[in-house]
């Protein structure tokens, strides 16, 4: 079986305040021309369809737009879940007489995982969804972080899952390891959002969405397909992909990649602002591109951005080098500072900044009393 592994189009997303619309339009058409020439037996989708759970107009009307081509007019099954940016609600919305066309959209867990056979490969469709669901939805008053929900979402599969057929699971999480990029949601503070590879065992495939690389992680049998554009800097050197998955009865899986080609780039340059100027210079560039821009030249400058947009019309970002080092010597400067602070000093920095009250000598001394007990305790 052949099926196509793709995640997180944030249909709506705004990158420094430019709407990515026009350009998910065009590589969305160019996974349609995809699907027409290699005739998967399924399109996959694993999260975050849109970028927030009210997407603008546009969003909605793309997205109804793209499926309709892929599941109806190319027939070809369309398998999709929410992930962290979705309502599951609102992508729930008539998924019952959905599955009547072959496309089969889980917004949210009811308590029933979601089975989906194709060609004699097992589907399991499991939406994003917080912990506290999870312990309500399963009744177990253990789960308390992303990790423990997978592993019982997981065993409650084991119970009823064929080892001998290939088994596929769509999820939509942060496995331990993955390499995060600046425009991913953190899904929960310190590790509780993560979950290990060691989840998926009992899969032939799991087909991720969340992280924005391909490459996010390395392994055989789990992959991340990568968000459909760049959505920030940090993601500039990527390379954005569709993943074409061909799984045999054995469960056997060999993956090909086509790479997606946006109409504007994402990129960053660097240089002197004469030479950036200069046609020599951006004769060789694609000037329309989306750009980080940054620049060598030290002292006051008189507008350079306006300059450059004369060249460039697309400069999202402009910074200058040194002050970007200033920067970073400052930060670890002040996280030295901070290090040397005792848990009392920290705390009434908190709370300062986060109230704007006095940190009385009553509090300081109710607090110090509370942080010695602490200690205590874990001595």
């Amino acid at each position: 079986m052949k099926f196509i592994h793709t995640a997180d189009w944030h249909l709506g997303k705004l990158v420094h305040g430019i709407y990515m619309t026009d350009e998910q339009r065009n590589v969305l058409d160019q996974l349609v021309r995809l699907v027409e020439a290699e005739k998967p037996d399924a399109v996959v989708i694993a999260g975050d369809l849109y970028d927030r759970s009210v997407p603008p107009t546009e969003a909605v009307e793309l997205l109804n737009d793209v499926l309709y081509r892929i599941n109806v007019e190319c027939e070809t099954p369309v398998l999709a879940i929410s992930g962290n940016h979705d309502s599951a609600e609102r992508l729930s919305f008539g998924s019952s007489w959905y599955k009547k066309s072959g496309f089969y959209m889980e917004g949210k867990l009811d308590g029933n995982i979601s089975l989906v056979r194709l060609n004699g490969v097992n589907f399991y469709l499991i939406p994003y969804m917080e912990p506290g669901t999870a312990r309500a939805l399963l009744d177990d008053s253990s789960i308390h972080s992303h990790e423990a929900a997978m592993k019982a979402i997981v065993g409650k599969i084991e119970e009823t899952i064929d080892p001998n057929e290939p088994n596929v699971l769509i999820g939509h999480a942060f496995v331990l390891g993955g390499k995060t990029t600046d425009s991913e949601r953190t899904l929960s503070v310190g590790g509780s959002g993560c979950v290990s590879k060691e989840c998926f065992a009992p899969f032939s495939y799991t087909a991720l969405g969340h992280l924005h690389s391909p490459d996010a992680i390395k392994d055989e049998r789990i992959r991340y397909a990568g968000s459909l554009l760049k959505y920030s800097f940090s993601e500039a050197k990527q390379n954005k992909s569709i993943s074409i998955v061909d799984i045999d009865e054995k469960g056997r899986v060999e993956i090909e990649t086509r790479s997606l080609q946006p109409q504007k780039d994402l990129r960053e340059i660097e240089g002197y602002l004469d030479e950036l100027l200069d046609p020599a210079f951006y004769g060789r560039q694609k000037v329309d591109d989306y750009l980080k821009v940054t620049l060598l030249d030290e002292g006051a400058m008189i507008d350079p951005m306006n300059k450059l947009r004369q060249v460039y019309p697309n400069v999202l970002h402009l910074e200058k080098k040194r002050e970007q080092q200033d920067l970073k010597e400052r930060q670890y400067f002040q996280a030295i500072q901070q290090q040397e602070k005792n848990e009392l000093d920290m705390f009434k920095a908190f709370y300062q900044k986060m109230t704007s009250l006095p940190f009385t000598k009553e509090k300081e001394m109710q607090m110090a009393s509370l942080i010695d007990e602490v200690k205590r305790g874990q001595m």
